[in-house]
């Protein structure tokens, strides 16, 4: 491992004003008595679209990262002519751009050219590997999000120099340490190893688009795509990243408002798993304060992999009465779901109902005892009229 500098020379870009101050490169100097690594690349046999990304990521405040790689030498022309293959992977952050390309460096153009000590190639006059980009595979969505049943675009896009050979393409899946195929291109025909799955006209692949489809999208689609497209001495390749992300559909409600009020929160249908649920209270005139003692059930999974779960409240009695808040957190939100309900103090009257009914219950006890004493005081005279006669 070693700090190194690739400089990317002759790349089209747009010219949005923007440019005039650009100059250009002016070459390494020594530091500390080491010779620094710095490649020269020229980008023109190759085309690299929206190479302004890259232009403009410092002053946009996105960080470029950079690793150079040696790729394994292959025939007589890296020992005869000082000739080596570099693989270079680049990426922005906010996953707007990401490319792999393949380096090749040049013989030196003046014989006795200095060499350099760790790399063993020539030198330019200004310290650098002069070098030129003879391959690469980009995408502009190295992460992509969708819901089930979606439909899914993951783009990837190469370039290769002219007499590079046929092109072989393959799509692969990974999760979980699982893989496996899912799309292969290769003498102008394509496979489809995932139900639906398609590329690209051949048009379009001949313009350098290799974009994967994914119609009515599963759980089974979700994981890490592998965009690898091969000539018949290189190979280079793009990983996707593709998240199933279902919202949480929350419910709010209130039961036995009359005898023991109970809040439920319900969030159905969100996925992946992982969901977070708070509750608070806040009376007229105060601050909102956790209320505590809440139960939860478990999740539940549907059959189609969502999850669901509930959440109950038992609610405090107030004099004023409060608001009752539930918060819901989850990574498909950007912000939490709050829903809230107003909770009305006990009525004053209640209370006195209960005994002016129990009241009423009780005098109407007392009647009807009566009505009896009175129903026995009366039945003995007629009895014994009856008998007389």
């Amino acid at each position: 491992m070693a700090p190194a500098t690739l400089v990317l020379k002759q790349v089209p870009v747009p010219d949005d004003g923007m440019l005039d101050g650009f100059t250009d490169f002016p070459g390494v100097s020594e530091a500390q008595g080491d010779t620094p690594i710095a490649f020269e690349a020229s980008v023109d046999q190759v085309q690299l679209p929206h190479a302004e990304v890259l232009l403009h990521a410092a002053c946009q405040e996105k960080v470029v990262t950079c690793e150079l790689s040696h790729l394994p030498q292959t025939g007589q022309e890296a020992t005869s002519q000082g000739v080596a293959y570099f693989i270079s992977s680049i990426q922005v952050s906010g996953g707007e751009f990401s490319v792999s390309m393949v380096i090749k460096t040049l013989p030196g153009k003046e014989k006795g050219a200095p060499l350099h000590p760790q790399l063993n190639l020539p030198l330019s006059p200004q310290g650098t590997v002069l070098a030129s980009v003879e391959f690469q595979v980009m995408t502009q969505t190295p992460s992509v999000q969708h819901s089930l049943g979606a439909f899914a675009s993951l783009h990837c896009g190469f370039s290769v120099a002219p007499g590079s050979g046929p092109l072989q393409i393959e799509w692969r899946w990974q999760h979980q340490g699982q893989g496996r195929r899912v799309y292969s291109w290769e003498a102008g025909k394509g496979q489809a190893l995932r139900a639906g799955a398609w590329m690209a006209s051949t048009e379009l692949l001949e313009a350098g688009n290799a974009s994967l489809a994914l119609p009515d999208l599963t759980l089974r689609d979700e994981g890490t795509y592998i965009c690898q497209i091969s000539t018949h001495q290189h190979q280079a390749q793009q990983i996707i990243h593709l998240s199933i992300l279902e919202t949480p559909k929350v419910r709010l409600n209130l039961v036995n408002e009359a005898s023991s009020p109970t809040l439920f929160c319900s969030m159905t249908g969100y996925y992946p798993l992982d969901v977070s649920v708070s509750w608070s209270r806040e009376e007229p005139g105060g601050s909102p304060t956790s209320a505590n003692g809440a139960y939860f059930s478990n999740h539940r999974q549907s059959s189609v992999g969502t999850y669901s779960l509930s959440s109950s409240l038992q609610v405090e009695p107030s004099p004023k009465g409060a608001t009752y808040r539930c918060q819901v957190s989850h990574v498909s939100l950007t912000e939490p779901i709050v829903l809230e309900i107003w909770v009305a103090p006990p009525e004053k009257g209640a209370s006195m109902g209960f005994f002016i009914a129990t009241g009423l219950f009780f005098l109407a006890l007392l009647f009807l005892g009566f009505w009896r004493c009175q129903a026995i005081h009366v039945n003995p005279k007629s009895h014994g009229l009856q008998s007389m006669n």
